[in-house]
């Protein structure tokens, strides 16, 4: 480790779906936090560790925050606003293609709590005129006080090395808390369930809400033939049952396929998958469901 080591914590904030996992992602250089076009994707907080020579940031990806309409939205908007209050540092993502609104006055209410540096990230610039940029960057420079403003796209990489740069600015010198090849702390079986859960979004598209969970039941080495891995996928009606198991069964293969090769480069092994679907009426509005399925509220 080198001398003026910096270290710290990082919490990617924003509204749903402006990019923030995908930023996480692009960071690593692999798949920690889930991605899919849908709002709403993270549901738990996902620690990505980024090492260089000189830094090391720790990133806490939250729920995106929106207005709860659930027990469940209730749970990701408090796991997000608790997160701001345990960092070094904010990132707070925008998508600059989306028209500013009453979900960005209510993010930035929230940001004005925080005493810790604010970075703004005006992500997906590759879908923007630069000449709109700048007004942008104008327009936020005006409605909240930030350490720094930095224009990136996640999706191609551009600027990202930059963000970097500025975030390890804001971080205080300490020492590395994770060794240099790890990128995540997350349980095995969190980060597979939500491999599982991101190919069900992706290929359900709009058929199928957020009514999805995923819980591993069983990982276990299967003597030279590789890793098997057994996981049930919820949902709250008979007829969303139906659409991820699909005619035939051939949507529930299609599922297992996609995330069967995500898990294998997880693990790094020849994966067997099994997947099997049950309805969970009403799930998001339990709280023993909510519990049972790893969604527990910040103390």
């Amino acid at each position: 480790m080198t001398e003026n080591f910096r270290s710290g914590f990082v919490a990617i904030i924003g509204r749903p779906n402006v990019g923030k996992s995908t930023l996480l992602n692009r960071v690593l250089g692999q798949k920690v936090a889930i991605m899919s076009d849908k709002p709403q994707t993270t549901r738990n907080k996902i620690r990505g560790v980024y090492t260089a020579e000189n830094v090391q940031i720790v990133f806490l990806d939250t729920p995106g925050i929106h207005k709860p309409k659930h027990k469940l939205g209730e749970y990701m908007v408090e796991t997000a606003l608790h997160t701001l209050r345990e960092v070094d540092a904010v990132l707070y993502v925008v998508d600059v293609t989306a028209e500013y609104g009453a979900g960005e006055e209510y993010v930035l209410k929230a940001l004005s709590q925080v005493d810790t540096p604010v970075i703004l990230a005006l992500n997906k610039i590759d879908l923007l005129d630069k000449n709109k940029l700048l007004a942008l960057i104008a327009e936020y420079s005006h409605r909240f006080d930030f350490a720094a403003i930095v224009p990136v796209s996640a999706a191609s990489g551009e600027n990202v090395e930059r963000l970097l740069q500025v975030l390890a600015q804001y971080l205080p010198e300490g020492p590395q808390y994770y060794p240099p090849e790890m990128v995540t702390d997350q349980p095995e079986r969190l980060v597979i369930a939500e491999l599982i859960r991101e190919k069900v979004l992706h290929l359900t598209r709009e058929e199928v809400p957020h009514s999805v969970a995923v819980q591993i039941e069983t990982i276990e080495q299967r003597g030279t033939g590789g890793i098997y891995v057994g996981a049930v996928i919820y949902v709250e009606r008979d007829s969303q049952k139906g659409i991820i198991i699909g005619k035939k069964g051939q949507m529930l293969k299609s599922i297992g396929q996609l995330a069967r090769e995500d898990i294998e480069a997880l693990l790094g092994s020849k994966t067997y998958l099994e997947l099997w679907v049950k309805v969970r009426p009403d799930w998001r509005r339990r709280e023993a469901d909510l519990r049972n399925f790893g969604y527990t509220p910040q103390e």
